[in-house]
């Protein structure tokens, strides 16, 4: 063994292929196709927002699939369990609950997404403008959002309902003052973090104002955070206006909701439990359904959740 000696034709020269070493494997993505991808991967999530379509979806032509309108008194039909002609069965006054439980759904899912929507902007454009001023605005606008968290949101309902007609205005109204804060909160935290950075510097040397920073730079960079949190608000919003319903400071008869439905159905739920089964169980999937959805945006819009 000592006696081999390594030649040069021993070796074989292989050479290199600049071609193929820079050549990109993994397809480019964006942030939003790479956070599609990720969100698809989660099967619980893609569930949720399954069943989150399939439920919009219903309350938009479910009152359609039946002949009975929803508050179509049929006397002779009063208080039945689900049969193949009601399939929800009826209530105390001989309404189909089918009818009745997708149009509540209809105003439900209403006061929840324009309340949602007025929170979100709401919160995204005060929450802009106190983390990038700071200093002493930011102080007096944060304690502007304690002073109207330490007020209960049913008192806020109370009073509004002394100057307004108990409906669906009051309680988008309520839902709307109350619930921008931590919206508000979320966007304030992310503006302070970015509002550091270079490309914030960068647009401030090019003369770029305050209106463009937040709208062209800082707020489109916190989208994450703000459609995570989103998605936290809609199930929030649903059991605000299921839980004032309840306590009768909601929808009027005989209008219908998810909560004046569960509020009647308690009434009968020793006699017939369908008429608190159905409304409740819509409520209960529909929250399930976009607290599900929100934890897997969250996974797939943090980049520091990445693998």
């Amino acid at each position: 063994m000592a006696d081999m000696k390594l030649k040069k034709e021993d070796f074989e020269v292989v050479g290199k292929d600049l071609k193929s070493s820079e050549e990109i494997i993994r397809k480019s993505l964006t942030y939003w196709q790479d956070a599609w991808m990720r969100l698809k991967a989660n099967r619980v999530a893609l569930f949720a927002l399954i069943i989150i379509i399939i439920m919009l979806g219903m309350a938009v032509f479910a009152p359609m699939m039946t002949e009975y309108s929803y508050d179509q008194q049929m006397y002779d039909r009063i208080s039945q369990t689900p049969n193949s002609e009601n399939w929800f069965g009826t209530d105390e006054l001989g309404r189909d609950l089918f009818a009745r439980v997708w149009q509540g759904a209809r105003t439900s899912l209403f006061v929840a997404f324009v309340a949602t929507i007025i929170n979100v902007s709401i919160g995204v454009i005060y929450g802009g403008i106190s983390g990038y001023f700071g200093g002493k605005t930011d102080i007096v606008m944060m304690r502007i959002i304690e002073i109207i968290y330490s007020i209960p949101r049913l008192l806020w309902v109370i009073l509004l309902l002394v100057v307004m007609k108990p409906g669906i205005k009051p309680i988008i109204i309520a839902i709307a003052i109350t619930g921008w804060g931590g919206m508000a909160r979320v966007v304030r935290g992310q503006v302070l973090q970015l509002k550091q950075m270079e490309f914030v510097l960068a647009a401030k040397t090019l003369g770029a104002d305050t209106t463009r920073i937040l709208l062209k730079h800082l707020i489109p960079n916190t989208m994450g955070p703000i459609i995570i949190n989103l998605t936290f608000q809609v199930p929030t919003a649903v059991f605000t206006e299921a839980f004032l319903s309840y306590l009768g400071l909601g929808i009027p008869a005989p209008a219908a909701s998810w909560g004046s439905l569960a509020q009647s159905g308690t009434k009968m739920i020793l006699l017939y439990p369908h008429m608190l089964l159905f409304p409740a169980a819509m409520i209960s999937i529909f929250m399930l359904a976009f607290n599900l959805l929100g934890d897997g945006l969250r996974d797939a819009l943090d980049p520091r959740l990445r693998a």
